[in-house]
């Protein structure tokens, strides 16, 4: 699936303020190497729908053996680790005999602050050794699934190195002292530099994975089902945006010949935050993820483009009206490939006239509806369009319904089917005091 820069931000899957995006709610890594390499499978959602089931049954797998999985290794380990791999301390010269003692007691000596930071690092050491043989143990099975195995065998190819057996071995029986620690430091640091090395890469990667799977089951997502049709097709059931503190739910469907839904409703309504909601639970599907809703249904689609956050470009010179047309133009262009596209429009042509956007809106609409491999959701305030709109049967109305009690304005946030009556927008003036403060200006 593709997404360019823009979708990621209209969607706030990544955000400037990292604290409000997606990413950052998602992530439970545990370490700096894993989060970086979070972000990096969420830079890159997968392009096939073998590649989803896939990722889908690994981060299944760690869900149903998340108890078991291996506390030793921590965000600490990986960093000491990569520090000594890292440390240039010349190792002692000699390797058996009073040579090997001797040389150990002037190090240990002489040189405390090095002994000291070596000691410290074969602690952390023994606890990456030891986490991976945990993993390789209570993992790697013939029930684990592809993805996660061609890791797990990696991982026990690399910890099946004599000095790693004997290091384990010698601490177990408590006879791991200096002299022995000075020793193998040498051994390892000149024979397993770039085995180590791996190893915490792969550690790093596996923490990705074990944190998709943390998320999916700290915010109870449900993984999504894939059919195998060429044409696309959504169908949701109790859908939420999982970024508000509070949200409501909705129920939502379109097919190859239901696949326009026209949205309108008041500013404030909720149209905004449905069409990302959409937009989110369709990325993390094809993460491989669960999504918020209580049931999901969909067809692979190559690909986001979303038209929410517009910018206008000062340095360009460009006006807020080209850069929308820009964008719909770019997006005619992409969605011209034959491919499906799940395409997310917020108030179209906002940078002009009444008139002019609605005579543009209407051209951009029905030019659309030709295309039937995609799926769109549009929201607008333009509700005279509906009235020439009505007639296609494509399209699928839904508005965000808003009550004016006592002049007072109250939002339900339920979606309901037909197109929003309501221009509430003087009332929202007069109810900020606008009004009140112009009429003092008189």
């Amino acid at each position: 699936m593709e997404l360019d820069k823009t979708t990621y931000l209209d969607l706030s899957i990544f955000n400037r303020e990292d604290e409000y995006s997606l990413f950052h709610k998602l992530d439970f890594t545990t370490t700096s190497g894993g989060r970086e390499y979070l972000r990096k499978l969420f830079s890159s959602p997968l392009q096939d729908l073998p590649s989803i089931h896939n990722r889908q049954q690994m981060l299944k797998y760690l869900l149903e053996k998340e108890a078991e999985w291996p506390p030793m290794i921590s965000n600490g380990s990986i960093v000491v680790v990569e520090n000594y791999l890292n440390a240039e301390i010349e190792p002692i010269s000699s390797s058996d005999g009073i040579s090997l003692y001797l040389n150990a007691v002037v190090t240990k000596t002489i040189y405390a602050p090095d002994y000291g930071f070596i000691k410290f690092s074969f602690d952390q050491l023994l606890n990456l050794i030891n986490g991976f043989r945990y993993l390789e143990t209570h993992f790697n099975s013939d029930a684990a699934p592809s993805t996660l195995k061609i890791l797990l065998d990696r991982a026990r190819t690399l910890i099946a190195q004599p000095e790693f057996d004997d290091i384990v071995r010698l601490h177990e029986s408590g006879r791991f002292n200096f002299v022995q620690i000075l020793r193998y430091d040498r051994l390892i640091r000149r024979k397993h530099k770039k085995v180590l090395w791996e190893l915490t890469e792969l550690y790093t990667r596996l923490d990705a994975y074990h944190s998709m799977a943390m998320a999916i089951r700290h915010f109870g997502l449900k993984f999504p089902e894939f059919t195998e049709d060429n044409k696309p097709h959504i169908a949701i059931q109790q859908l939420y945006h999982m970024i508000l503190p509070q949200p409501v739910a909705y129920d939502i469907s379109m097919e190859p010949h239901k696949h326009f839904i026209f949205l309108t409703g008041a500013n404030m309504a909720g149209k905004t935050t449905f069409i990302k909601a959409v937009g989110i639970a369709v990325f993390l599907a094809h993460l491989g993820m669960g999504v918020p809703a209580q049931a999901m249904r969909l067809t692979f689609f190559h690909g986001i483009l979303s038209n929410i956050d517009v910018k206008d470009n000062i340095f360009k010179g460009e006006s807020y009206f080209y850069s929308e047309v820009q964008r719909i133009k770019n997006t005619i262009i992409k969605i011209s490939d034959g491919k499906n596209w799940l395409i997310l429009i917020d108030e179209m042509f906002k940078g002009t006239n009444v008139e002019d956007a609605k005579n543009c809106s209407l051209a951009v609409i029905n030019g659309l509806l030709h295309n039937h491999n995609c799926l769109y959701i549009l929201s607008t305030h333009l509700y005279e369009i509906a009235d020439e709109l009505r007639g296609e049967n494509q399209i699928i109305f839904k508005y965000f319904q808003s009550q004016v009690i006592d002049d007072n304005l109250q939002f339900t946030y339920e979606l309901k089917d037909g197109i929003a009556k309501e221009k509430i927008g003087f009332l929202i003036l007069k109810k900020e005091k606008v009004i009140e403060l112009l009429e003092k200006m008189k």
